[in-house]
């Protein structure tokens, strides 16, 4: 409603302009209206964000005039050194944290609060998981919360567990699985919980290669197949370029944009072929200068 709201506003300030102008003028302010009517609002956005720590002489700004418009069902990638406050944005976003200044919204809702709609997958997947709670019932808690009857809450669980390559350690606990296992296992609760918005901090830090290139594809079609949302913070040039569709870069101390790069490559994308792509090396080739520097 505020969107038509606003729309409107504008076809009425649009139509007093133009009561002293041509048909020509008329016509390309009609074309503008209409494309901007057309455009998808941002599902997340941050607007002059700033997060500082401590006072006086010992305030440190971690992040400083921070303006970001997610797009739904964007594949947002963020890379940047370390320090320069990636996992401070995706916390923001998860509303784990409260800006100092500006502010922080899922739609038109300003975030001051964890959500359902937002789900994060954390580095530190060990404290992710209850260590009491068998593989599969860790997956299903989303589904205890719809109160779903036990069977179906423990097939769906197993369901997700097999897309993520742990169909067989369902009825394992958390500490008898390998680090990038119990990984995927937060991956999967965080898709059990049907998020708009999937929060990615680095998730397949832990993985070896081939399993991190078959959980990249995976993660890619799944976001495509149910329309969602994601913002992944890695420190791998090469796996934001092959997993956005938008790659941001942060310079450091404070955290800030220091450039954005439309990946533009055709989906679906292949772990090799797409990595020989002449834009796909122009692109890796242009951010490691920007963050590297040499």
């Amino acid at each position: 409603m505020r969107r038509e709201t606003a729309l409107r506003e504008i076809g009425v300030q649009a139509s007093r302009a133009l009561s002293n102008v041509g048909p020509s003028q008329e016509r390309i302010a009609g074309d503008a209206a209409a494309t901007l009517a057309t455009l998808p609002r941002p599902i997340l956005r941050a607007r002059g964000v700033q997060v500082a720590v401590g006072h006086g002489k010992n305030r440190l700004v971690i992040l400083d005039a921070m303006d970001i418009d997610v797009k739904p069902g964007e594949f947002l990638c963020i890379v940047g050194p370390s320090g320069c406050g990636k996992t401070t944005l995706l916390r923001l976003f998860a509303g784990l944290l409260l800006p100092s200044a500006g502010m922080v919204l899922f739609g038109d809702r300003k975030i001051t609060a964890p959500g359902r709609e937002r789900a994060m997958v954390f580095q530190d997947y060990a404290r992710a998981l209850l260590p009491w709670r068998k593989v599969w019932a860790n997956v299903a808690l989303p589904y205890e919360r719809e109160r779903l009857p036990y069977r179906e809450r423990r097939n769906r669980a197993y369901a997700l567990l097999e897309r993520m390559g742990l169909k067989d350690f369902g009825d394992y606990f958390p500490s008898q699985l390998s680090g990038g296992m119990q990984q995927r296992v937060q991956i999967a609760r965080c898709l059990a919980q049907e998020p708009r918005i999937l929060l990615m901090d680095e998730p397949f830090g832990a993985l070896d290669a081939l399993t991190r290139q078959a959980l990249q594809d995976e993660i890619t079609r799944l976001a495509a197949e149910r329309e969602t949302t994601v913002v992944f913070i890695t420190h791998d040039l090469e796996e934001a370029i092959y997993l956005g569709d938008r790659v941001i870069a942060l310079a450091a101390r404070p955290g800030r944009i220091a450039a954005t790069v439309e990946v533009g490559l055709a989906r679906p994308r292949h772990q090799l072929r797409t990595r020989e792509d002449p834009q796909f090396l122009a692109h890796r080739h242009h951010l490691f200068e920007l963050l590297v520097g040499h």
